[in-house]
């Protein structure tokens, strides 16, 4: 990483924190399932290093947090008391729980707070004025510390009452998880070791079109998959039969085809579009699937021999949709990928929630399984590899897999607008060093 990516903002490193009561900012923002469980802690596990910082500084650490979108009313399915029992495990010691994050429980629940103790805020956003940035809000929140510090990456690209005001009425500073973040994306994007590929997949192209913009300036591949790949073939006038494609996003899908081939008459760029799909008629795991060479015709000539291939096998039936990138795509990416000193992936290729009847990959995740395994070096070369975005972490985890990369994001938005050149409202209010 070059010397001009250190982290700007102070961190609890930069400061004689010790025996002061912090407000900590964490991002628990996890998946419960029924009765409050826990399905993925990743988020959770991330927040530690910082926690254990600031408990051997004989701190009392006063965690905030948001969980889910309760729209500021109290809704026992949202509450963080089962994030407070995690904690505890992780930590191997007593978090304590306060059953507001405001007013007088949570003041008396801080008060008894000794150094090295450790006490989980209920929902800041059963109140409506955290998310409207509300100063009285702020003021109450802040008047439980003496020091805030950020450590949510996930939610640092909001201007939120936990985010931005709060920082009006405390010193504030970074986390170590934060810090960590920042750093690594900005090297990534502003220092990558070239060639650097982006991997870009999800469903909306105006959710990623900011990202997808710098990834054009500033990356030598890029490559598309997920629905969003269906709305760009549809712009390029390929059939995509009952595949979710977004009309509104087709006239965006042109641009940035355009931009696109722009930058490749300048430089050695490439900006990749499925060539084959997987097709089935409904997203099931009985379903039977099949796979359509639209452009690549390799799989039908093979399947077809010594016949012609029919029309069919290049064409998306209209009763069908395209749920993942055909094996064609999924190598020539991968092998792609043999080149790359950095690649950079955010979004599934195809559908990956869809259990398998056999074997470990499910119907329509097998080219985002061709795309881990060539990030993980399995046929030869490992780039650095960074993660990024929500249901991509989700799918590494599930698969026990995040600490196999050299880097996997815990914020979807801020990651993408921190990679896309944005400043983060949440890290701009910190002290600076």
């Amino acid at each position: 990483m070059g010397a001009g990516d250190s982290f700007y903002k102070k961190t609890v490193k930069d400061i004689n924190i010790d025996g002061k009561t912090v407000l900590l900012r964490a991002d628990y923002n996890v998946p419960l399932a029924e009765g409050g469980k826990i399905t993925d802690d990743f988020r959770i596990k991330q927040s530690v290093p910082t926690v254990e910082y600031l408990l051997s500084k004989n701190c009392k650490v006063v965690i905030c947090s948001h969980l889910g979108r309760p729209d500021g009313k109290r809704n026992k399915r949202f509450s963080l008391k089962p994030v407070a029992g995690h904690l505890e495990k992780l930590l191997g010691k007593k978090v304590e729980f306060a059953g507001d994050c405001v007013g007088a429980e949570a003041e008396q629940s801080v008060k008894a707070l000794k150094p090295k103790q450790v006490l989980l805020l209920e929902n800041l956003r059963f109140h409506a004025e955290e998310e409207a940035n509300d100063d009285a809000f702020a003021k109450q929140l802040a008047s439980l510390a003496d020091v805030f510090v950020q450590d949510g990456f996930g939610v640092v690209h909001r201007a939120h009452a936990s985010t931005d005001k709060v920082t009006k009425y405390l010193p504030s500073m970074a986390g170590l998880l934060l810090e960590k973040e920042v750093q690594a994306l900005n090297a990534v994007i502003k220092n990558p070791k070239r060639p650097l590929m982006a991997i870009v997949g999800g469903a909306k192209i105006s959710d990623k079109i900011d990202v997808l913009r710098e990834f054009i300036k500033q990356a030598d591949f890029v490559a598309i998959g997920g629905a969003m790949a269906n709305t760009f073939l549809k712009a390029e006038g390929i059939e995509t039969g009952k595949s979710l494609t977004d009309a509104d996003d087709l006239p965006l899908a042109k641009d940035i085809m355009k931009e696109a081939r722009a930058e490749a008459k300048k430089r050695g760029f490439i900006f990749y579009l499925p060539q084959d799909g997987v097709v089935a008629k409904e997203i099931d795991k009985k379903s039977r699937t099949r796979i359509v060479d639209w452009s690549a015709h390799v799989v039908a000539d093979i399947e077809n021999y010594p016949k012609r291939p029919p029309r069919i096998a290049s064409r998306v039936g209209d009763d069908e949709r395209i749920l993942d990138i055909g094996p064609f795509s999924g190598a020539f990416i991968a092998g792609s990928m043999q080149l790359a000193g950095t690649v950079i992936w955010n979004g599934a290729m195809g559908i990956t929630e869809i259990p398998p009847l056999q074997g470990s990959t499910g119907p329509f995740a097998h080219g985002t399984e061709l795309i881990v395994e060539a990030m993980l070096g399995e046929f030869g070369h490992r780039p650095f590899s960074v993660v990024g975005g929500g249901d991509t972490v989700g799918y590494v985890e599930d698969r026990r897999l995040t600490g196999n990369f050299d880097h996997v994001s815990t914020g979807g938005g801020a990651a993408l607008d921190l990679m896309a050149g944005k400043k983060l409202p949440g890290v701009e209010v910190l002290q600076d060093k």
